[in-house]
């Protein structure tokens, strides 16, 4: 793939400068233009070509799949849900950018803008599903045989809680009762953890959740 010379060997000493320091991530989204006019699907074709193959040249895959997940939630406008999952990856970014950051180990990742906006030049095609769009549940019945360390965000609120579950339940099956023990509605829940956003149709025991690790649970209640 062309996109090798992006990504940066990182030795064992650390490649970040030392004056650099973190900056909160930027809602700027770059703006570039294709060699030529492509369709959205040649686009996201791109992207999931570049993702996929990133983690084999350098660098975590855990630091990719959370910047993947950072620059879809930037691009859709949730600058908050962008930077909690860089928190939650010790990931750094000198100028606040995501084309140019480090983890906590000082590798460099470097993205180039295709996976960060649509180009100007982008030919419309039919609208893509939300990946944020809810999946209806069934009544959870299955009785708890953990508990589940979550800190839930519903804007300036913040709160931890033990939510006892079953290890057999999917994510959403959790969301839907975040949403009724909170009078929720309808807002938009997202669970991350290591930086990776949990995917609604995994089962807890199955989302390789570290023992005594506290799930951010990301509420959003502006539908976008």
């Amino acid at each position: 793939m062309g996109n090798c010379l992006l990504r940066n060997r990182c030795p064992s000493s650390r490649n970040q400068p030392e004056e650099a320091k973190n900056q909160p991530v930027k809602s700027e989204l770059p703006v570039w233009s294709a060699e030529r006019s492509i369709t959205t699907e040649q686009l996201m074709r791109k992207r999931a070509e570049f993702w996929d193959t990133s983690p084999a040249y350098e660098g975590r895959k855990e630091i990719w799949d959370a910047l993947k997940a950072a620059a879809e939630a930037l691009e859709n406008g949730n600058r908050d849900l962008a930077q909690a999952i860089l928190d939650g990856a010790s990931i750094t970014l000198p100028s606040g950018f995501l084309s140019d950051c480090y983890d906590e180990l000082g590798c460099r990742y470097v993205l180039p803008p295709y996976v960060l906006s649509r180009p100007t030049n982008i030919v419309t095609t039919k609208p893509e599903p939300s990946s944020d769009m809810v999946i209806p549940t069934s009544p959870v019945t299955m009785a708890p045989d953990m508990h589940l360390k979550i800190r839930l965000s519903i804007g300036d609120q913040v709160q931890d809680e033990k939510l006892p579950v079953n290890s057999l339940e999917r994510i959403a099956d959790v969301k839907e009762r975040l949403r009724q023990n909170h009078n929720l509605g309808k807002s938009r829940i997202r669970m991350i953890c290591c930086g990776k956003i949990l995917n609604d149709k995994t089962a807890i025991k199955d989302a390789k959740i570290p023992k005594s690790f506290i799930v951010q649970v990301i509420v959003s209640t502006d539908l976008e």
